[in-house]
């Protein structure tokens, strides 16, 4: 069973919403949309595709954007680029001011499918603001070309998890996604799931690229940028990620980023 198919039956509970409100399409003429839309955690929104591009970001809340390879966790301080014609969804895991990009796949900013984790700078949050504040005329064209030319630049940031498509690694991956401070080892996630320990070791390698370890640390991380962007002291990230210390939660932080997480996003909010 894929990914995406899993989520949709395990999101069944909450709403759906419709993404997509007609008549808001890119084209020439208007090249990026800006749509504005508040979500409860109650609401998410169904595995779907596009022929524009779009750059998810919301004002305030939490997002986990998944494709049928890999998952983000979206802060407020972050945006995610999703490529024209990529299948995602978009489960709200803290109640979201969004406020995304269609953008027409002619402009795209960036080449390729690959997702891509932006760093939303002031001037760039801006933009986004007052496009969609703006009608058709003049001021959405010169604020559009604004964004376009701004988007380039937008330092990426390694926050991609990615997912198998074995059932039994997904669902060890899903239930530590759900709690990532668990401590269970791999020989105890084996038990759990119906497979060897040594079958996991391998699944881990061949499928995700990485070992059980690094894996559990990016959804960790990934994890902890919402919860700093918010103001929650880092001893208490570290406790709510299974850190033995907040000295241990640092280290890795800053081997993954290169800076500590306090610099991290001192510097995020001073762009």
């Amino acid at each position: 069973m894929s990914q995406i198919r899993q989520l949709h039956m395990t999101l069944t509970i909450l709403t759906h919403t419709r993404w997509q409100p007609p008549g808001l399409e890119p084209t020439p003429a208007r090249p990026v949309r800006a749509l504005a839309r508040d979500l409860d955690v109650t609401q998410w929104l169904d595995p779907h595709q596009h022929a524009w591009g779009q750059l998810t970001f919301a004002l305030s809340g939490v997002l986990r954007v998944t494709t049928p390879g890999s998952t983000w966790i979206v802060p407020p301080l972050r945006a995610i680029w999703i490529a024209p014609n990529v299948v995602h969804a978009i489960h709200v895991l803290e109640t979201a001011r969004l406020r995304p990009l269609c953008i027409l796949a002619a402009r795209a900013p960036f080449e390729g499918d690959e997702c891509r984790v932006l760093t939303v700078s002031v001037l760039l949050r801006e933009l986004i603001v007052a496009l969609g504040q703006t009608g058709p005329g003049p001021r959405e064209q010169l604020l559009a070309e604004l964004i376009l030319d701004e988007l380039p630049g937008s330092a990426t940031r390694p926050m991609r998890v990615p997912l198998p498509q074995d059932k039994r690694l997904g669902a060890l991956c899903t239930a530590l996604i759900e709690d990532p401070a668990c401590q269970l080892t791999l020989g105890q996630w084996a038990a759990r799931v119906g497979a060897s320990e040594r079958t996991l070791t391998r699944l881990f390698e061949r499928e995700l690229g990485m070992p059980f370890g690094h894996w559990r640390q990016q959804v960790r991380l990934a994890h902890a940028a919402p919860l700093i962007a918010r103001g929650m002291p880092l001893s208490q990230v570290a406790e709510e990620l299974g850190y033995a210390s907040q000295s241990a939660f640092s280290a890795m932080f800053k081997k993954t980023f290169g800076s500590s997480p306090t610099a991290f996003f001192a510097h995020d909010n001073a762009r």
